[in-house]
């Protein structure tokens, strides 16, 4: 009897909400404004959206298209407007192409003086650990389709020596576990900072995916390796004129960060476990506007596609994931009142019982009239869009 009880229980681990899975399916969906495709299953891979809320109160989103990932050389990042007052997206129209290489990962945002930036990777020899990091500006988006782009230029990053003292010295604060790995091979810890100390592996390599923490002085773009399985940070303090790194953000497979500030400063970090089984999401906190990180550890919720943070006018933090260990057919919406001490139990913006449809790669904004705008990839088996929800935080608790 109390064991039976015991199950039915919230449990709570490190501070985060855990429920257990037989509830899941009981969860309410999300309330939505709209649910509508930005465009028509289509047969080619579109994948990892990327939304701004203009100043004019147009949407502006971006993803990439084309017949796969970094082994297809006819990817590109596409692009749709919403305009202010319309009731239906643009038909979609080129962003960025870098002629006979992949182009992924796109990510939108305003700076602190409203200025437009695109940033994504061009695939390099087909492989993400050879990407570079790309960038675009524009002062004149209020137009019909692309924006008149008015700058474009690589975003290149040269980590020093400080790059593999750090992984290094956070490696060592990690469980010794080795998962994965045999008896005859080398060991995770010793491969990776080995490869730390090859300036040519720490300056390639690193890619976009999850919008940047906007500070007054301070843009924070998240950025990840495929190479190295961790996370970094690219700072600019001059409005995205210039970037430097920040430290790693080292742990077993935390990549694609996600980003939110307290109140008293502190950064927190959610990121998508690519590391040992089972995956959960993992967390990493700064106390000095991103320089340095800790070492990231796993939280209690299950992940296995995707993480994105928003902290919403009210307070509250909004955290958007695939809380499943095996795929992504669920999409679920957390919810903290107290700077994610405490999470809400999941509600759903998907939720497929068939366990068929892929739901991923949420990008999460809120406009200057406090609603919230959330793109996602929809893969279906008929076929594959972007998905655009409009939520209206008022209305879901």
């Amino acid at each position: 009897m109390r064991k039976s009880l015991f199950k039915q229980v919230t449990l709570v681990w490190m501070g985060i909400v855990l429920w257990p899975s037989c509830l899941f399916a009981q969860s309410p969906l999300v309330p939505s404004l709209l649910n509508e495709p930005i465009f028509p299953l289509q047969a080619k891979h579109t994948h990892a959206s990327s939304i701004v809320a203009l100043p004019g109160g147009d949407l502006l989103s971006v993803w990439f298209e084309g017949s796969g990932e970094r082994k297809a050389d006819d990817v590109l990042l596409m692009g749709s407007r919403k305009k202010k007052g319309e009731s239906s997206w643009s038909k979609p129209f080129e962003m960025a192409d870098t002629p006979g290489i992949p182009d992924c990962n796109p990510v939108l945002f305003l700076n602190q003086n409203e200025e437009l930036f695109l940033v994504w990777i061009a695939v390099n020899a087909n492989e993400w650990e050879n990407s570079i990091l790309r960038l675009r500006r524009s002062t004149s988006y209020m137009t019909d389709g692309a924006p008149v782009w008015s700058w474009q230029d690589n975003i290149i990053l040269k980590p020093g020596d400080e790059f593999a003292e750090e992984v290094s010295r956070k490696i060592k604060e990690l469980p010794p576990t080795h998962l994965g790995w045999s008896s005859y091979a080398p060991e995770y810890e010793t491969m990776i900072i080995e490869a730390s100390q090859d300036s040519k592996k720490t300056s390639m390599g690193w890619m976009s995916r999850i919008k940047p923490l906007i500070m007054a002085d301070r843009i924070l773009l998240p950025l990840y390796s495929d190479g190295f399985n961790l996370s970094l940070m690219a700072i600019s303090d001059d409005m995205g004129e210039s970037w430097k790194p920040s430290l790693p953000l080292v742990g077993k497979g935390p990549i694609q960060p996600a980003l939110i500030q307290k109140e008293n400063g502190d950064i927190l970090a959610m990121l998508r476990d690519a590391g040992d089984a089972p995956p959960m999401i993992q967390q990493s906190v700064s106390k000095d506007r991103g320089e340095t990180w800790t070492a990231a550890t796993k939280t209690a919720f299950p992940n296995t596609g995707s993480v994105e943070l928003l902290k919403l006018q009210d307070g509250r933090w909004w955290m958007v994931g695939n809380d499943i260990p095996d795929g992504r057919y669920r999409l679920a919406l957390w919810i903290s009142t107290d700077e994610g001490k405490v999470w809400s139990s999941p509600r759903y913006l998907e939720l497929d019982p068939a366990q068929e449809g892929k739901y991923s790669y949420p990008a999460l904004i809120q406009d200057r009239e406090g609603l919230v705008h959330l793109t996602y990839s929809k893969h279906l088996n008929e076929g594959k869009t972007i998905q655009y929800r409009l939520l209206d935080p008022s209305k879901i608790h």
